[in-house]
């Protein structure tokens, strides 16, 4: 033999041995049976059995905890449509048919101790194809098994933490309005008494009010973060009128430019605009930053609103005012929960939650949130929502002929609808709608509270609830609804763009009679109306004759 042949051979052995005495892998093979024939020293020092304990006696199968080998039989069996027999089979079916395979389960010592193993197991073949054996090749999985535990632990313990704190906040920010509310409501009726206060009182009353005010603020943006971060925040994104949704901002927002000397100028649609969004949180988003335009600018300034398509399916509303502006340094830390950026000693009041609140709402809505700001010359927020088309019901078969009027007998009574929704655009498609109803007189009320008095008052046979609305939502709407005996017997159905199925599933348990997601189809719309009619029917019926 060749002095570079008997090298090379010598090399090729010294590699085998160096990988069978590896201790740091368990290397076990088998003949065609599953009976070891080979038991490497990191078997060995795995396992604590020596070669001579198990070659030609047992499979590697026995060493294997037998509940999980019986699992992986079956989950095998289904996996492949043939039934595995528990043992050595379960291990090696998948290597025998040449599909390559490793699996975990769990090793048991001689000495009974046991640790999870990762196992890649390979058929051994001759010249001729056929399997002589297998070969199994393990590492001990403990360590990352460990890491794995702990860090669920961890995130579940920081996840815990994270509820604990925000269940705090929520609660505290709910107990501390009852108080709250007795200052400002006898602060007023101080304010507006007979007689009338003199100037000094006056005067002392005036820091009550603006003190309790600004403390309610602060208690609904810290109930707003603890809801966001706690994730029990629910938002209803659907088409919101663009137009509208500033309309109803400046109403609100220029008497308090007006008292600061603050010009303000809104933009003008030609055409109607619409963004997804949910309406009461893209409001109070605008809010803030309008307000905050307001508060930071300059004696005589000015705030500028503007309403730009950026893309085909972008809209960015950007609010610029004549403020101060802000460095580059204070723009990074900007949206960090408590961070007034050195305004803390300011005369001008504030938490630092505000914009906070505002990026983790915009987050959710899918849209984006942005600043430029030059010192010295002002700044310029914006968002930017995705655009969407006009509210309309979703098109069915049925619905081809858009739902054309029902016909109701002669004599048919006139029965009331009580729609509790705060968006327009919505209640005049259900208005349109139900126009096609000739039987039917529909109610409106903008918010929970409103709606609730309706109820009381009016009794409709049905309701419609809009889930997400200013003030009470309207699952503790109907709650209230439910609670009442006047109007417990009222069917109430959801109409919602929230069309999550673990929140219909809630939203129907908490009470719901039933449930409709936006867009509306017009055929299930109507059908779902004349199930609860009939409801309210025979109920009132039964009441009757009680």
């Amino acid at each position: 033999m060749p002095e570079q042949d008997a090298l090379a051979l010598a090399k090729a052995r010294a590699l085998q041995n160096a990988i069978l005495t590896s201790s740091n892998f368990s290397i076990i093979a088998t003949d065609e049976a599953g009976i070891i024939q080979l038991f490497n020293v990191g078997a060995e020092r795995m396992l604590g059995y020596a070669a001579d304990e198990v070659v030609d006696r047992i499979s590697p199968s026995d060493m294997h905890d037998p509940a999980e080998v019986t699992a992986r039989a079956e989950a095998l069996t289904l996996e492949l449509g043939t039934r595995i027999a528990p043992g050595f089979e379960a291990l090696a079916y998948k290597a025998s048919r040449n599909m390559e395979d490793s699996y975990e389960l769990t090793y048991i010592c001689k000495d009974g101790s046991r640790f999870p193993a990762v196992v890649s197991i390979t058929a051994l073949r001759d010249d001729r194809d056929a399997i002589i054996g297998y070969l199994l090749i393990g590492a001990d999985n403990s360590m990352r098994k460990r890491v794995e535990s702990e860090l669920k632990q961890a995130m579940a313990a920081a996840d815990h933490a994270n509820r604990a704190k925000s269940d705090f906040l929520s609660s505290m920010s709910h107990e501390l309005r009852t108080p709250l509310n007795a200052i400002l409501g006898f602060a007023q009726l101080l304010e507006t008494g007979a007689p009338s206060p003199t100037p000094t009182q006056k005067r002392n009353i005036e820091q009550i009010l603006k003190a309790g005010w600004y403390l309610l603020e602060l208690i609904n943006e810290v109930l707003d973060l603890a809801l966001i971060e706690s994730g029990r925040l629910t938002l209803s994104n659907e088409p919101v009128s663009l137009a509208e949704v500033l309309n109803e901002c400046r109403a609100m927002i220029e008497p308090q430019a007006r008292s600061r000397g603050i010009g303000m100028t809104f933009p003008q649609f030609e055409m109607s605009s619409f963004i997804t969004a949910d309406r009461t949180r893209v409001k109070q988003v605008l809010i803030n930053l309008l307000f905050n335009a307001i508060k930071y600018n300059r004696p005589r300034g000015t705030v500028v609103v503007d309403a730009v398509a950026v893309s085909s399916s972008t809209i960015r509303i950007s609010v610029r005012d004549t403020g101060i502006g802000m460095p580059p340094e204070h723009i990074d830390q900007l949206f960090q929960p408590f961070n007034r950026l050195g305004k803390e000693a300011s005369a001008e009041e504030g938490s630092g939650i505000g914009l906070v609140v505002t990026k983790r709402l915009v987050d959710l809505m899918g849209g984006s949130i942005g600043v430029v700001s030059t010192p010295g010359q002002g700044s310029i927020f914006w968002v930017e929502f995705k655009t969407a088309s006009a509210p309309q019901f979703a098109a069915t078969p049925v619905d081809a002929a858009l739902a054309p009027p029902r016909r109701v007998p002669d004599g048919t009574p006139l029965r009331t609808l009580l729609y509790i929704e705060d968006n327009p655009a919505n209640l005049e498609l259900v208005g349109q709608l139900l126009g096609r109803r000739p039987d039917l007189n529909m109610l409106s009320a903008g918010d929970g509270t409103l709606g609730i008095e309706y109820a009381r008052a009016c009794l409709p046979e049905v309701i419609l609830m809009d889930i997400n609305l200013p003030g009470i939502s309207g699952i503790e709407a109907m709650k209230i609804l439910r609670a009442d005996a006047a109007t417990a017997h009222i069917p109430i159905i959801a109409l919602s763009a929230n069309a999550v199925p673990r929140d219909i599933e809630r939203a129907l348990e908490a009470g719901f009679f039933n449930y409709i997601t936006k867009p509306i189809k017009v055929s299930e719309f109507m059908d779902a109306l004349d199930v609860a009619l009939e409801h309210a029917r025979k109920t009132n019926g039964t009441r009757t004759h009680a």
